[in-house]
């Protein structure tokens, strides 16, 4: 059977919302990371057979097809084609897990997975409507509802992930300072140096980061979601603008282009879970994909599990305490760095190769829940 390798990822830093990057076309950003990550790997762009982007926010400045139109704007030849996933908060990782399924099954030898959320200029939740019952969104249609009348927004989805694992509000807010501590550490000690592409007099790190945060400052926000509740702004993750790129190809192209990759895709994932509770996914994806790798918790090394809420992580910890939680998000998550829908997936996956390839570690797991209900998880193995 034919395997697909990750060459290379690099990503933008992160900005805020309304921050250092606000001004820059999501088109625009994309376009950078693509172009940079094909010429600093020396592929001749003719050979990219797609470039599949995650984008969930589909309107105004990222509609009209994002994957295709970055590549366009990367330089890329017109006969390269492009393509634009929605798998909510996981659609760059699902656009890794279909680079790499055309790659097996021979359909490609070379694809670019990628992602971008500008979501200072698209904010989230605008291609929503929010009249349907109590105010939720009308994309779920009558028959949903019937069926899921408890349906509510992710924050509320968080508070019952946090009550149903016994998550108390220390140990969320513990988890949102090792977030911040860890992210600090990985920028002043130039862990991030391979993966980040610095943008010239606008930003070179990730502007999210907060190293006055402490646990004291944590303990005092109020609660975001429900008056008596445990998630805050704090232990959320950030609204952020970025771009990520993954470089994916056969063995084929490794040996024409002397290429050395840096993983192979050893499983993936996706899973589909009650819509309410909604982002426990990560859970039975990551059994799934360690049942299809045939590895064990305690086999896995790395793993990067997104901070969309501190709950999640607090709950999937729980279910794994096999795996070290030093070992986990151990450069910083989305509560630190940020949270560009679209784009996370691709960056929590570049981040996984490079701390993998840095520290000499065989197996890297990535895991995502998104909205709806569903989640993707992903192993790969050093090479």
């Amino acid at each position: 059977m034919r395997s697909a390798f990750i060459v290379d990822g690099l990503r933008t830093p992160i900005g805020r919302r309304g921050g250092s990057l606000k001004g820059i076309h999501a088109i625009d950003l994309l376009g950078l990371v693509i172009e940079n990550l094909v010429s600093r790997n020396g592929i001749d762009p003719i050979d990219i057979d797609d470039v599949i982007a995650g984008c969930v926010s589909q309107l105004g400045e990222q509609t009209g097809n994002v994957g295709r139109n970055a590549a366009l704007a990367a330089g890329l030849p017109e006969s390269v084609p492009g393509t634009t996933v929605d798998r909510q908060c996981g659609s760059s990782q699902q656009a890794l897990h279909f680079a790499a399924q055309g790659i097996i099954a021979g359909s490609y030898d070379v694809a670019i997975a990628c992602g971008v959320e500008m979501m200072s200029r698209v904010p989230m939740g605008s291609t929503f409507s929010y009249e349907g019952p109590e105010g939720l969104s009308t994309a779920f249609g009558p028959k949903m509802y019937d069926r899921y009348p408890g349906l509510v927004p992710q924050g509320l989805s968080a508070e019952m992930m946090a009550e149903k694992w016994e998550l108390d509000r220390d140990e969320l807010d513990e988890i949102s300072y090792l977030s911040h501590q860890r992210a600090l550490d990985a920028s002043t000690n130039g862990h991030l140096e391979n993966q980040i592409i610095k943008i010239p007099e606008t930003l070179d790190k990730d502007e999210g980061v907060r190293p006055e945060t402490t646990k004291e400052i944590l303990s005092k926000l109020d609660p975001a979601f429900k008056t008596d509740g445990v998630i805050t702004a704090g232990n959320s993750s950030q609204i952020s603008d970025g771009a990520a790129a993954l470089l994916v190809v056969s063995e084929e192209i490794l040996n024409k282009y002397n290429l050395q990759p840096i993983a192979k895709i050893k499983s993936m994932s996706v899973v589909g879970t009650d819509p309410v509770l909604m982002l426990s996914g990560p859970i039975p994806a990551t059994k799934k994909a360690l049942e299809k790798a045939n590895l064990k918790p305690e086999d896995i090394n790395l793993a990067e599990i997104n901070e969309a809420f501190s709950s999640v992580v607090g709950a999937w910890r729980k279910e794994f305490p096999e795996i070290d939680y030093d070992n986990v998000n151990a450069n910083g998550g989305s509560i630190a760095i940020g949270h560009p829908l679209g784009a996370t997936g691709a960056r929590l996956m570049t981040n996984l190769i490079h701390e993998m390839k840095r520290n000499n570690l065989k197996y890297g797991l990535q895991a995502i829940c998104e909205g709806g209900g569903t989640a993707n998880a992903t192993i790969v193995e050093l090479v």
